[in-house]
């Protein structure tokens, strides 16, 4: 793919950072003024916990695509290592730390909404920029799109490889990105503790 290709992508994934900055806001609203039922205490605790998981799978799961993508998206077909498993493991691992950022507030209902959210904008996004590739990348890409499954990875696929060409710069910058997922803990706590003090209203609450 040449230079020209690469920029004519930037389009797309600024349209991803729009949409996803969007998410977020409304991610944001359910947090100040939607509360999780508190009267199980322990089950709270275990949905924030299991969030807390879900959050540093993400991060996990990110650095490790970005080991395989980094420095090639829209360059050239990337389909081992986690990309032979699903063509967007990134977007997968974005839409489980979203679940992971909602479950900070206790709420199961909350962690899935984020998740679906996540999911529905980055199912427009890729679409796009599935349209884009098929075009740059013609027959190979064609026979990736047919063989593998967009989002949910398929473990039966798996393709390794020997070795990989690493941009320390990009695995960096990608693990500090991640870490904006663990904000949904203090945030989360706080805006509690404001609910807590009638500082917020609490419109209403959802297991």
């Amino acid at each position: 793919m040449t230079e020209t290709h690469v920029k004519s992508l930037s389009p797309l994934q600024a349209a991803r950072r729009g949409a996803l900055a969007g998410a977020v806001l409304l991610a944001l609203v359910l947090f100040a003024f939607v509360g999780s039922w508190r009267s199980r205490p322990l089950a709270h605790e275990a949905i924030e916990l299991l969030g807390l998981i879900a959050i540093l799978a993400c991060i996990a799961g990110r650095c490790w695509c970005t080991l395989y993508i980094g420095g090639k998206k829209g360059r050239m077909l990337v389909d081992v290592g986690p990309y032979s498993l699903t063509r967007n493991p990134l977007y997968f691992f974005s839409i489980l730390g979203a679940a992971g950022f909602g479950a900070q507030t206790g709420s199961l209902t909350i962690g899935l909404g984020c998740a679906v959210v996540t999911w529905a904008v980055f199912r427009f996004v890729v679409a796009r920029e599935e349209r884009f590739l098929s075009g740059a990348l013609g027959a190979p890409y064609a026979e990736y799109l047919r063989t593998t499954p967009r989002f949910l990875p398929d473990p039966r696929l798996w393709k390794g490889v020997d070795a990989v060409e690493i941009f320390p710069k990009r695995v960096v910058a990608t693990f500090l990105d991640g870490l904006l997922f663990l904000l949904a803990i203090p945030l989360a706590e706080g805006l509690e503790k404001m609910q807590g003090l009638h500082w917020l209203p609490v419109l209403m609450n959802l297991p």
